[in-house]
């Protein structure tokens, strides 16, 4: 009897093992040597030490510098994740009531920029708000200024700009699923019960799409939170985001221990809105 019990457990533990095996070694186990990391601290040899502290967490903490970059990347997350909603939700309020023919033609168009490199149009943009870039040449062209704007490129607004274009599909695509899913009978019943458009949009559209809606505000917020890239290449000395203090840590200060005590601080952080979003997809979900 057992030895069955056993042999039926074998394919399971077969298909288990491989991912499990993964995410021990390339999830848990780092994320666990990161956690060891930030107590430990950096000798004056420059060499780390495993000498057990809260040293690195009182120096984040008591920092300005690193308490007002966590406050901008934040800022920066929370305008990019406004503005990727404001611009996501038209569309796909478009796609999923307006579009009646090559509906998937157009989803298709609307998120194509994911299929186009990162590296990409985080350089695009930087070519757009330079100072010998389109938006300058336009702008000079038509005479609203008599020499290119400086202030367009390396900038929170340069990197707000690029960081919204980057993941305005990702809001796109929760938002639009659950639009796809509001049947048509229930915006005819409160058309027939005299509700106009404005009211059905509040009253119904809004209140069935907002998992959707929650779900894409948390992938552009923590998303942006993390990114790296587009503040190196658009922010400058006004654009810098705590991602970008982890990189320098980890790579040209090697100040590894404060580098994982920080970025243990943003993995708590990005945890704690994970699960909120959670609760509050849950509490706004309609059966």
């Amino acid at each position: 009897m057992e030895t069955g019990r056993a042999s039926g457990w074998r394919p399971y533990a077969t298909l288990l093992l491989p991912p499990l095996a993964w995410v021990l070694l390339f999830l848990i186990l780092p994320y666990g040597l990161l956690f060891a990391c930030s107590f430990w601290k950096l000798t004056p040899a420059q060499t780390i030490a495993p000498d057990w502290n809260l040293q690195n967490y009182l120096h984040l903490f008591r920092n300005a510098v690193y308490l007002r970059t966590l406050g901008r990347s934040a800022a920066i997350a929370a305008a990019v994740t406004l503005l990727s909603l404001l611009l996501a939700f038209p569309v796909a309020y478009w796609l999923a009531f307006q579009v009646k023919r090559h509906k998937k033609l157009w989803y298709m168009l609307a998120i194509i920029p994911l299929w186009i490199s990162y590296l990409v149009r985080a350089y695009a943009w930087k070519t757009i708000l330079g100072t010998g870039g389109v938006l300058n040449a336009f702008l000079v062209g038509i005479g609203v200024t008599d020499q290119p704007i400086a202030m367009f490129l390396y900038s929170p607004v340069a990197v707000i700009i690029t960081l919204t274009h980057i993941y305005t599909p990702f809001v796109l695509m929760p938002v639009y699923a659950m639009l796809e899913q509001i049947p048509p009978a229930l915006l005819e019943a409160a058309e027939d019960l005299g509700a106009g458009p404005w009211r059905t949009f509040t009253r119904v559209v809004l209140p069935l799409s907002m998992p959707g809606v929650v779900a894409g505000c948390t992938f552009a917020f923590v998303l942006s939170l993390g990114d790296f890239l587009s503040p190196l290449l658009v922010g400058g000395p006004t654009g810098i985001m705590i991602s970008n203090i982890v990189v320098s840590l980890f790579g040209a200060a090697y100040n590894w221990p404060l580098g994982a005590a920080i970025s243990l601080v943003m993995l708590l952080l990005v945890l704690a809105i994970i699960t909120l979003a959670n609760r509050l997809e849950a509490r706004t979900k309609y059966v």
